[in-house]
């Protein structure tokens, strides 16, 4: 199982399948497998019955999860890989380990 640097709320672009080029906001990850919805990309029409939240039912647009592999992180407009560097500090006998992710392009702390 691969790890997945990728978070809700960042932007990403999709580098292949048919919303190839598009970017969007991350909106669900799911990481048993390896998935991800993503704001207005792999749109897929439902159809809906009738219940108590939706009172009239009929056909729905929604978003589809599409695979974690193809999208690509969006840093300042680019699409790049990220990667992690890590931290370790120790002060009076207690070590502290801070983690950041980083892109790989440039070098940038990302948050």
């Amino acid at each position: 199982m691969t790890k997945i640097k990728i978070k809700r709320g960042d932007r990403v672009r999709v580098i292949t399948g048919k919303d190839k080029g598009k970017d969007g906001k991350v909106l669900h990850i799911d990481r048993a497998n390896n998935r991800v919805v993503v704001e207005q990309v792999n749109m897929i029409t439902k159809h809906q019955k009738p219940n108590r939240s939706n009172q009239t039912g009929g056909i729905v647009r929604k978003e589809a999860p599409i695979h974690i592999s193809n999208v690509m992180y969006l840093h300042q407009g680019k699409p790049t890989r990220l990667g992690y560097i890590v931290d370790e500090t120790e002060q009076d006998g207690v070590r502290q380990v801070t983690k950041q992710r980083i892109a790989r392009s440039t070098g940038d702390v990302i948050e």
